[in-house]
Formats: C-alpha cells, sequence, structure tokens
C-alpha cells in the first residue's frame, strides 16, 4: 500500500473521545461535538461530572466511569474532598478510554478543563500508546504548573484561551482549531508498525554531541529502527515514557544531561525517573555521561545565584548552558551510579577520557580539564559491580567513542542480549 492510499482505518470516519465535565461545561462540549461531526468524523461524548449529570446524554455517563474505577460515583463524591475525588475519576477515566482504544472504539482524544480537567487529561492521555491522537485544551497549557513526567510523548496541547465560562468568539476559535486538529490528526497518522526491533538513542542537539551521525546509519544496516531524543526536557520524558511501555529492544544514552538539570532545580528537566525507567523495564542499557558537567536553565531568566559565577554558553534566546563544579560533577556521578545499579538487564558504561560534550574541548567556552578528571575519577568509584565500564582514550565526538559503542551493542546481539535486526 502506497503513502497515498487510505488505510481501510483512514477510510472510515475516525471516533473521537470528547472528554469534559458536562455539568459545567455542556456549551463547550457540544460545540465540539459538533465540529467534530461536521468535520466528517464521530464524536463520543465522555462525562466525567461528578456532582451532577449533564444536560444531554453522554455516551459514557459519570456513573460508566465510576464503574471503571472499581467503585460507584457516590463512594466518589463522598471520597473526602475535590482532589481525592477527580483522582478516582482520573482512574476511572484513563481505565475505560484504554478499553475503547483496545477495543477499536476509539481512533483519538480531545479533553477540555481547567487545571481540574487537565490533570485528569495527563493520566487519560498516558493510558494510550503513541499514535494515538490526543489533544487537550486547557487553561494552563504549556504552563509550568504540568509536570514534565506526567506528559504522554505524543500529547498535543492548546491554550483555552478566553473560555473558561461560557462561549465567545475566541473561545469558539480555539476550540475549532483543536477539534480540526485532532480529527485531521486520527485521519492522517501513520502509526508505528514496530517492523524493526527499536534503538533509542539521546542527544543534545547535533552540534554539542555527534555521535548519532556515524551511530544511526550503522544501527539502520544491521537492521534496527533508531530515534534519537533531543534532551532539553521533553524530549527525555517521551524517551522515558516510551522506555516505561517497553517499547525499546535496547538504549543509546550517551546524554544524562537531564539528570543535571533536575539535581539542580532547573525547569529543564524530564522529571525525578530520569535514567530509571529503561533498567526497571529490563532493557538492555549502552550509556555514556554526555554533557552532564552542563546545567540547562531558560536564557531569558537571571543565573541562579548558586551558578553565577560559572562558565556560561548561551545556545540561543531559549537556553543556555553553565558549568558545574567539581564538586557538582561528583555528585552527579554518585546519582548516575545509583539510577544505574537499579537496572534489570546488562548495562554498559562508555567513559570518554577526553571530553563529554563539544564546547568542553581546548580552546572552547567550556574547557574545564579540573572538573573533567573530578568527574571522571568520581565515575569510576560511583559504578555498581553490576555496570560493565568501558573506557575510551578520545573525546565523546570521536569516531574512537562511536566504535567503542558498536562493539559492546554487536557483541550483546551475538550473545542474544539485544535481538537481532530485521534488514
Amino acid at each position: 500500500m502506497s503513502p497515498a492510499e487510505p488505510s481501510p482505518e483512514q477510510s472510515r470516519p475516525p471516533s473521537i473521545l470528547v472528554i469534559g465535565t458536562g455539568d459545567t461545561k455542556s456549551d463547550e462540549l457540544q460545540f465540539m461535538a459538533g465540529i467534530i461531526r461536521d468535520a466528517g468524523a464521530k464524536p463520543i461524548m465522555v462525562d466525567v461530572s461528578i456532582l451532577s449529570d449533564p444536560p444531554y446524554t453522554p455516551d459514557y455517563s459519570r456513573h460508566d466511569i465510576a464503574k471503571s474505577a472499581g467503585t460507584s460515583i457516590e463512594a466518589i463524591i463522598g471520597s473526602g474532598d475535590e482532589n481525592s475525588a477527580m483522582r478516582l475519576m482520573s482512574t476511572g477515566a484513563a481505565a475505560l478510554v484504554g478499553t475503547l482504544h483496545a477495543t477499536g472504539k476509539a481512533d483519538g482524544i480531545i479533553v477540555l478543563g481547567g487545571s481540574m480537567g487537565t490533570d485528569l487529561a495527563l493520566d487519560v492521555a498516558a493510558a494510550l500508546p503513541l499514535g494515538v491522537p490526543k489533544f487537550v485544551v486547557s487553561t494552563i497549557a504549556y504552563s509550568h504548573l504540568v509536570p514534565p513526567e506526567r506528559i504522554a510523548p505524543d500529547l498535543m496541547m492548546i491554550l483555552w484561551a478566553g473560555g473558561l465560562y461560557g462561549l465567545n468568539d475566541i473561545c469558539r476559535a480555539v476550540l475549532s482549531q483543536a477539534c480540526g486538529a485532532v480529527v485531521g490528526a486520527a485521519r492522517s497518522c501513520v502509526k508505528p508498525k514496530a517492523e524493526r526491533p527499536l534503538i533509542g538513542m539521546t542527544s543534545l542537539g547535533s552540534t554539542c554531541l555527534k555521535y548519532m551521525k556515524h551511530l544511526k546509519p550503522e544501527l539502520e544496516k544491521r537492521g534496527y529502527e533508531v530515534a534519537v531524543f533531543h534532551s532539553t526536557g521533553m524530549g527525555g520524558r517521551a524517551f522515558e515514557a516510551i522506555a516505561s511501555q517497553k517499547g525499546f529492544a535496547a538504549v543509546f544514552d550517551f546524554c544524562m544531561q537531564e539528570v543535571v538539570n533536575h539535581q539542580n532545580g532547573t525547569v529543564v528537566t524530564s522529571g525525578p525517573d530520569r535514567m530509571e525507567n529503561a533498567g526497571r523495564a529490563g532493557i538492555p542499557q549502552i550509556v555514556a555521561p554526555g554533557a552532564v558537567d552542563m546545567v540547562d536553565l531558560p536564557a531569558w531568566q537571571p543565573l541562579p545565584a548558586a551558578l553565577a559565577d560559572r562558565p556560561y554558553h548561551a545556545h540561543n534566546r531559549l537556553i543556555g548552558s553553565v558549568t558545574t563544579s567539581p564538586e557538582g560533577r561528583r555528585a552527579t556521578a554518585a546519582l548516575i551510579g545509583e539510577k544505574l545499579g537499579g537496572a534489570q538487564a546488562p548495562v554498559a558504561l562508555i567513559l570518554p577520557l577526553a571530553g563529554i560534550q563539544e564546547w568542553d574541548q581546548l580552546g572552547e567556552p567550556l574547557h574545564d580539564p579540573e572538573g573533567l578528571s573530578a568527574f571522571i575519577d568520581a565515575m569510576r568509584r560511583a559504578l555498581p559491580q553490576s555496570v560493565d565500564l568501558h573506557e575510551v582514550d578520545g573525546h565523546i565526538n570521536s569516531s574512537q567513542f562511536s566504535t567503542k559503542a558498536l562493539a559492546v551493542f554487536d557483541a550483546w546481539v551475538a550473545q542474544g542480549i539485544i535481538p537481532e535486526g530485521r534488514p
């Protein structure tokens, strides 16, 4: 079937779950259903109200949601407060939506809400696999109130501008865009086929870290699909989410910088479980400490006082990098060792002795041989016995590093640790 030919799924009207509290947002949700219907799709109304039923008859009621959570709506109302009640509704909604998708009754979802509805929406989206369109219309879209570890890898969001209470021209414009987007995504999405084993790789752009330019084509020659994740917070979150679902045959986690970011309290974080999900899921890991000597932070904010005297590199107007002290790097090494020690599958760490990111080389703005030496010594001591250490007398961007990574990978394939590729 050529890309231009519609699949059987694409030739029928997609079914879109429209999720929200119909008791308070009836007008908005019914408007959205109308837009979806006019776009040639089938809206399926899922009501997550708690206190009362909506003025329309939903396809799935609040009672259905409560039943999916293993309880009753009366028990949810009496659970304590609005937070506990909404968490129970989130559990039920996620379970119901997961079942509807698994049985072919849902091709995409759109959820409308304020902070309460967004809290629920994040759980619902996380219950669906990659490739199922997920759209959230939220009053807190793109806000730091939304923790990265709760964001599904392919979640789409739009700010619910001017629509907190009732319909108006601004609200209609936002809602109609969102509905058109989820219908279009459901029609055109090319879902992952998993024809070849997937290798997850992390990097920091293609300038700071460059190994993927050599490794990706070599792995593809061996019959693997390669997905490279940009380690600027959300990229690492997507990597971790897929790893937690056992979506990788193996990982080349060569940029651990988000671990350092979280350790230093910056918003450029993937959450506290970065570098833990692959090991927890039993996925073989080949890792390296790419860019762990830097903390990324918003370039449009003043530097934190604790880092203000450290060398700084402005990457662009959005993001900049500051180096950590030797003491900070020792603490990072200890944290990495702790995270790797919990792995339920083989782990190999490749330690490049000549540098771990492009700007730490001689003549570059973040060159710091004392800090690099402190990290290398601490990393050697911090590694648990379960991790195989491979030292490379070269830079992380050198051919020596990539060659060593492929050698470890090929040995693990030969040993059956990693499944063979499918050319």
